[in-house]
């Protein structure tokens, strides 16, 4: 396996054209990036846009709403995935506005790590009815769907927002301007579905793709692929991660995923319906759907539902038409300590990552790039 020296050599040396904009979809490649320093190391014709990669930042506000109303007005203990307890939604200030809040409020919301821990906590307390908000990517809803096979506690309701990534890259390639050249692919949801869901990239759209680990040397030899695929005018899907990502992917984890959940049209927040982009329960488990249990309480009335909050440019950094310095709200009042959108909320995010790499509001006058 070669270096990442070796890699960026070879990049250093391809015949570049003047601009060149290589997307990276998943949000742990954005922290890879960020935190090796990778962008300034690249030539400065290269710009690394992050893309729509992180499940806290396009989780709909309506469900976060929901499952804060859950928590506030019934007998339930709400668990959740940690950074969802912080996000907040669009409603006035003088109002519990995250499941943070809610819970020093006096709500039971407990944050888990995994859906073992969702059923554990349903076991121990056999008397209560336990919900589990249950938001995230294929990677996530993959053992999701392995806990519902497996048999769910008959006090254990799932609040399912689980999302698929490719959906939101395709929408951007079929839109007028996509905003990029090539693409990064995603290591992780590959292992999970495979390196042929990204297989559309290139047969459709003629669009360089490579799949990509998360170590600096894996994430240049994407690179350096995608680049060479570009100059050469012969795209491909290169899988750039083969020693996890095999042919077919995990094919017990699909199978679960096909057997548990359905595939529907589903909402991003700020971004709004994507087709054939969510995942929700089977009919057959409809006893574990917590929106068939309780009443909606999406509240319809609410003046913004499902938007960012006021200023908040989330949902433009997300799909990659902004970065995160260029948002209104960067910095001032939107911080790790203070968010008022999701992408200051989660490791995954892209403002969230820039902060912590040091990227402040004073530093984007001399940002020459991505």
């Amino acid at each position: 396996m070669q270096s990442a020296q070796s890699w960026l050599q070879k990049i250093r040396d391809l015949p570049l054209p003047d601009n060149v904009r290589l997307m990276n979809v998943c949000g742990g490649h954005e922290r890879s990036i960020s935190m090796a320093g990778l962008r300034k190391a690249l030539p400065e014709q290269i710009e690394l846009i992050p893309g729509p990669g992180c499940p806290v930042c396009i989780c709909p506000e309506q469900d976060i709403y929901q499952a804060i109303h859950l928590a506030l007005n019934e007998d339930v203990v709400l668990v959740s995935f940690g950074d969802m307890l912080r996000v907040p939604v669009n409603v006035s200030k003088n109002v519990i506005r995250s499941l943070e809040q809610a819970k020093a409020a006096g709500a039971d919301v407990r944050p888990v790590a995994s859906p073992i821990e969702a059923v554990k906590i349903a076991q121990a307390e056999p008397g209560k009815t336990v919900v589990f908000f249950a938001a995230g990517f294929e990677t996530t809803s993959a053992p999701v769907a392995g806990m519902i096979a497996q048999g769910m506690p008959d006090n254990l309701l799932l609040l399912m927002s689980g999302r698929l990534t490719w959906p939101a890259v395709a929408m951007l390639l079929e839109s007028e301007q996509p905003g990029f050249d090539a693409l990064i692919a995603p290591g992780h949801v590959s292992t999970v579905m495979g390196p042929e869901e990204w297989q559309f990239v290139v047969d459709k759209h003629r669009i360089p793709a490579a799949i990509a680990g998360f170590t600096p040397d894996s994430l240049l030899a994407a690179t350096y692929s995608a680049l060479r695929q570009l100059i050469e005018g012969r795209p491909f899907l290169d899988n750039c991660y083969s020693e996890v990502v095999k042919p077919g992917g995990n094919r017990k984890a699909k199978a679960l995923l096909e057997a548990t959940l359905d595939v529907v049209d589903a909402p991003w927040r700020g971004i709004g319906v994507i087709p054939a982009s969510g995942y929700e329960l089977k009919p057959i488990y409809a006893e574990h759907n917590a929106r068939l249990r309780f009443p909606d309480a999406s509240n319809q009335a609410r003046a913004h539902i499902g938007e960012m909050p006021a200023g908040c440019d989330c949902a433009r950094v997300v799909l990659g038409k902004i970065k995160p310095l260029d948002c209104r709200i960067y910095g001032s009042p939107c911080t790790p300590r203070t968010p008022v959108g999701p992408c200051m909320v989660s490791d995954e995010g892209a403002c969230r990552i820039w902060w912590a790499s040091g990227l402040r509001k004073e530093a984007a006058e001399t940002a020459e790039s991505y």
